[in-house]
């Protein structure tokens, strides 16, 4: 392709003129399933599309019946994923240590993925592991929770990943070698195709630091860049990258094969317009959205870029069609697809039925636990231009109520990173038999599934300021591309104007506690107290600096407390019945305005922008 002609927008399967029969190869491609053994629930081709016409999508074994219904459509077939595949995980895989997300996987049929920023959750160790096999050991025991072959119908011990995790800009400081494999060569009809797998760089601080000790994560294109000529002389041309990391169609559409505003701005597109014109082919994650892209690399030629979603709700059916002489891409086709439950065409795999089966019984009984009420929705998503997020807040609540008492920490503050509340957050309608309101304790272990322990600390006043500064993208060390709100407990308030300078943003922060209302930072951003001291608590990824929260690193005094999920689960206890469920926006402390608020601003933003 990149020798033999000019790829058009759209371009057709016969658009290219070959030497010989061409060569057809599907791939089946999928992105962040982050363990979602079952289904995630119900999806649509278009987000604005109204509820009535999603579909039930997703679980494991209707991804697998739906890539073997793409398999059979061409013997040459590779399904191939970018990363993420672990981490984050319902309390069906997670409670495991992902075992069931690796062996699911590996009957669908995976062969080559790309290390996501997840995969690196519980340290490269567990990764290495999960990709070789063996059980899970406590001391000198296997983990309880470890090698279940026996009860769900998979080999003991376990098996380990039958695919290939790929991680061509992961090196290990010690040795200059890549952690894993760079990339991974599958041949067809003799023709060789190289799939290379990339991290985002930025893994480092998305991670608790400790997963990423000993690694050095390096730039994405140039790690690509570097591997072109030695692809090249062991003969191959057909060039597929799987990279972990992405972007969002604008818009209000965003159906799954369009490419609205084409990702402008965003990391996935600068990657490729870096690109060596020798890659074909893109596959990307990490932002859970779906696109179907052709975005233009360093020579400018459009590149396929697609993005399949999340959890198993969609695959991309990608088709190549290569010149046997040259052993060049000469033409591609991607469509992507929902994983649709409802296609009768489609039958669910049996095998893989029968083993999320078998984890789900095992799981069951701790998961239906009733353990409080909610009175309404809380969602993980921001409602508002300010941030707010309902979600966030119960379990900022929850954290704070945990470490409270003196013998706990003293803490009067507790903030939560929205990146850790997962979707859907809390549901008010029934997931099971609960009954509306009730919140289980496998939702809670969804909404918080890191199993993050608590740390309370003692800030200044001055240090708070530079903390709700660092939350800008490019401020105080934040990442460039994201700007991340925190959620804060009740008794704290906030405002910000995302249309000042760095360190100019924050005004207005005052903490409610004990009927008195104290003004850390004034209305016109000065901090009247800097040296003034508090406790406040976060999860132990945020007390190690992730998210690129550096400021936490100044705290003192650390006390280490419970599990996240244990502190959730004692505070729901609270808004179990017969006690009154649990209503955002009603304690005292916040005397019934939003803990957050903005000077202007339209929409929540997540990445560059905060301008209103």
């Amino acid at each position: 392709m990149k020798r033999l002609c000019a790829l058009a927008a759209m371009l057709a399967l016969a658009g290219c003129a070959t030497t010989g029969t061409p060569i057809e190869v599907k791939l089946i491609g999928f992105n962040d399933y982050h363990g979602n053994l079952q289904s995630p629930g119900s999806f649509a081709p278009n987000l604005a599309l109204p509820a009535a016409q999603r579909v039930p999508v997703g679980g494991a074994e209707y991804i697998a019946a739906h890539a073997n219904k793409l398999k059979a459509q061409n013997p040459n077939h590779a399904v191939v994923g970018a990363g993420d595949m672990i981490g984050a995980t319902p309390l069906i895989s997670s409670l495991f240590h992902d075992e069931p997300a690796v062996e699911t996987l590996n009957r669908i049929g995976l062969e080559f993925n790309a290390v996501g920023n997840h995969e690196f959750d519980k340290g490269s160790a567990t990764l290495l592991r999960l990709q070789r096999g063996g059980c899970k050991m406590d001391g000198a025991r296997i983990d309880v929770n470890s090698c279940q072959g026996a009860k769900v119908g998979t080999p003991v011990p376990f098996e380990g990943a039958k695919f290939q995790w790929l991680s061509a800009n992961v090196v290990v400081t010690a040795t200059g070698q890549t952690l894993l494999p760079a990339y991974g060569v599958k041949r067809f009809q003799g023709v060789p195709v190289a799939f290379i797998g990339m991290t985002l760089k930025d893994t480092p601080g998305i991670v608790v630091p400790t997963g990423v000790a000993g690694l050095e994560f390096r730039d994405e294109a140039a790690t690509v860049n570097a591997l072109v000529p030695k692809l090249r002389a062991e003969g191959i041309e057909a060039i597929v990258v799987l990279v972990h990391e992405g972007g969002v169609q604008s818009g209000l559409q965003q159906d799954i094969n369009a490419c609205e505003g084409n990702l402008a701005g965003s990391p996935i597109a600068h990657i490729v317009s870096q690109l060596d014109d020798a890659v074909d082919v893109v596959l990307s994650g990490h932002t859970h959205a779906a696109y179907n892209c052709r975005l233009p690399n360093a020579k400018g030629r459009a590149v396929p870029v697609s993005s399949a979603n999340a959890f198993g709700r969609v695959l991309s059916d990608i088709d190549l069609r290569i010149d046997p002489a040259t052993r060049d891409v000469v033409a591609v086709q991607v469509s992507n697809r929902l994983v649709d439950r409802s296609d009768p065409t489609v039958k669910p795999d049996a095998a893989l039925a029968g083993i999320v089966k078998g984890y789900d019984a095992l799981v069951a009984p701790r998961a239906a636990v009733v353990i409080g009420s909610i009175a309404t929705e809380l969602p993980n998503n921001a409602r508002d231009p300010a941030c707010n997020m309902p979600a966030g807040e119960l379990i900022a609540d929850a954290q704070l109520a945990a470490t409270t008492a003196p013998a706990f920490g003293g803490a009067a503050i507790a903030f939560m990173n929205r990146g850790g509340v997962r979707t859907p957050g809390f549901t008010y309608r029934q997931r099971g038999s609960e009954g509306d309101g009730n919140v289980t304790y496998g939702e809670a272990f969804t909404a918080q599934p890191f199993g993050n322990s608590l740390v309370t600390m003692t800030l200044s006043a001055q240090d708070i300021k530079e903390l709700l500064e660092q939350q800008f993208a490019g401020c105080r060390g934040q990442l460039p591309s994201a700007t991340r709100i925190m959620l804060p407990s009740a008794g704290f308030k906030y405002r910000w104007n995302g249309s000042r300078a760095c360190d100019a943003r924050i005004h207005s922060v005052t903490l409610t506690r004990d009927g008195r209302t104290e003004t850390l930072v004034d209305g016109g951003g000065k901090v009247p107290e800097p040296a003034r001291e508090y406790r406040v608590t976060v999860n132990s990824f945020m007390a190690s600096g992730g998210d690129s929260f550096s400021t936490f690193l100044k705290g003192t005094a650390p006390l280490g407390g419970a599990l996240d999920i244990d502190a959730l689960v004692d505070y729901m206890a609270r808004f179990k019945a017969p006690n009154p469920p649990y209503m955002p926006g009603t304690r005292p402390e916040d005397g019934g305005t939003p803990r957050i608020q903005r000077d202007a601003g339209n929409a929540c933003p997540t990445g560059a922008e905060t301008d209103p």
